[in-house]
Parts: structure tokens; sequence; C-alpha cells
């Protein structure tokens, strides 16, 4: 959850201006999401300008933003595409929760097409991650699924579901969490949450989703998101992109698909607003909700395909 103040509080723009050195002021504001959260800042410095991200918190849960800067600074240590972090405190001027880092540059909008090259580029990018070993800890959790701070399936519950969706639910259910060491994950990778210059890749924003978990948390949602957004052949790229990137194979494949799939509404008009806030405006409802059916339907005819071919183990 993030506050909806429209503009930071006084205290908080001090304390921005103080991460960057003494003397340093804020001296404009841009809300990056309709106006609003996260903001750009221009600083003044030693007569120098410079540019900063500063993100807010809930102060009811100030781990998101400790979860944003643990990932950050981790990152940093591997030499991630990612931003700086330049300050944290999870205390908060005013009262909120506060992150500061630098700006990447270029831009998170979706292109209508993308090339082979993008969703090739996106796959590496979460191979470099997944290189990192890591266990489970306070700031970076155990994840078993993608946007882990969201329950889609309680959701649904709520608001509804579909039979195929309530199958697909079913039949994970059924089966273990693929075993393997963890690693660190973006926990929530997809094509908005990156940044480009035109068709080069610049790095990932938005960490508060990260922590330990199995590749397949990032790779599949990747996966999902090139689905959803760009149709049925689409995921392959990233797939491929992925397996150059690291040099191996992936397992499970068809597991976290499935995962990925379960992680979104039941009527995809939820998301609709904030694909065409990133530019995709040619998406409407009805090609959401078939694409992530076939997308969810393919991982589960993968999966009966998969248990089919397994020996089974005859008793004595």
């Amino acid at each position: 959850m993030v506050l909806s103040t429209t503009t930071p509080p006084e205290p908080v723009l001090r304390w921005a201006a103080d991460q960057m050195g003494m003397g340093a002021s804020v001296i404009a504001v841009q809300g990056l999401k309709d106006g609003a959260h996260p903001w750009l800042l221009r600083i003044r410095h030693a007569g120098q300008m410079t540019q900063a991200v500063l993100r807010l918190g809930d102060p009811d849960h100030p781990e998101w933003l400790a979860t944003e800067a643990a990932a950050l600074a981790l990152a940093k240590d591997h030499n991630l595409a990612a931003p700086r972090l330049l300050g944290v405190d999870l205390v908060g001027p005013a009262g909120m929760p506060a992150v500061l880092m630098t700006v990447l540059p270029g831009t998170s909008r979706i292109p209508a097409v993308a090339s082979t090259e993008r969703l090739r580029a996106m796959g590496a990018a979460a191979a470099a991650m997944h290189a990192v070993p890591l266990a489970p800890g306070p700031d970076l959790p155990l994840r078993l699924r993608p946007i882990a701070g969201v329950d889609f399936s309680a959701e649904r519950r709520a608001t509804g579901s579909s039979s195929l969706l309530q199958a697909a639910e079913a039949r994970l259910q059924e089966l273990p969490a693929p075993a393997g060491p963890t690693v660190f994950v973006q926990g929530d990778l997809w094509q908005g949450n990156s940044m480009w210059s035109g068709e080069e890749f610049v790095g990932v924003v938005d960490w508060d989703q990260a922590g330990a978990g199995h590749p397949g948390v990032d790779l599949g949602w990747l996966r999902f998101d090139a689905a959803i957004l760009y149709g049925a052949d689409a995921p392959a790229e990233i797939l491929d992109g992925w397996r150059d990137a690291s040099g191996r194979e992936p397992d499970a494949v068809a597991y976290w698909d499935g995962v990925a799939a379960l992680c979104s509404p039941a009527d995809m008009a939820d998301w609709l607003a904030v694909f065409h806030r990133q530019g995709r405006t040619d998406l409407n409802v009805a090609t959401l909700n078939r694409r992530r059916d076939a997308f969810l339907r393919q991982a589960l005819e993968k999966l009966h395909t998969e248990q089919a071919q397994k020996p089974r183990v005859r008793g004595v």
C-alpha cells in the first residue's frame, strides 16, 4: 500500500535534500504516476543540478520499503541494472517511510509491438538476477509467487471466478512447489517495470516485491506478461533470452506459468487502465481475458503431459 498524498510534505523534501549533502535543496517536484507517487525530484547541491526518485510507504507497513531498500543494495553489490539507493528512513520524516534512489534514464512505456531483441533482453535481465544465490531473510523473504503482497485467490473468492481459474487453482494446489536453492527474484518483473532507451535495456524499477525464490517466480511472470501483451509466440523469446544468458535450461516452466496466470483477477478489466497508462491503448478486455486463458490452458496441458510421462513406481 502507498500513501495517496499528491505532494510530499516539506519535512520529507528536506530529508530528501539532506541525503544529497549539506546545503542541498529540492527545487522541483514531479509526480511520475498520475501526478503523484513516486516523485521525480530536482535537487540543487553545490551549484549543480541532479535528480532523484522519492518513494513513500505506508506507516503501517514499512516492510515494503525495507524490502525495496534491501533489494537495491543487493542489486548494487552485484552490479545489476537497477537504481542506486541514496537514502532510506523506515520511521520516516513526517511519519512516512521514505526511500530515495537514483534515476534510471529512458521510458517504461510499452510498445505495441515488441522486437525479439527486447523480449530476449528481459529474459536475460531476469537471468542476471537469478545468478545471485540468496537465502530468505527478514527484508528479502521467501517468495512463492509473483506480487506476493496481493492475494488474488482471495479476491476471486470474493468477486467471483471462472471454471478455468478454479480448476487451475485446484490442480496447482495438488502439486508441491519445485524444490531447489533460492535466488534473488524481483517479484514483479514485467514490461512496465523496465526502463528502455529505444531498443536498449536500461534497468528494472519497483523492487518492493523482491525476495528469495525459485527463478520461475520471475520467469513465469515475464512469460505471462509477454503472452497477454503480445500473444502466444512472445513467451518463448523470454525463455530463449533467459536460457542464453544463464547457460542452462529452466525447470518447472509449466508449473510457474500456471502460478503466474493465477496471479491475476478473474476479469482482466481490472488491469486495463494500467496497460493503457503504459501506452497500450490498443488492448481491450476481451483480448486480455482470451490471452490469459489461453496461456493458462497451455500451462495446464503441459503439466498434464509431464505428469503422464513420469515413470510410475511399482509397489512390491
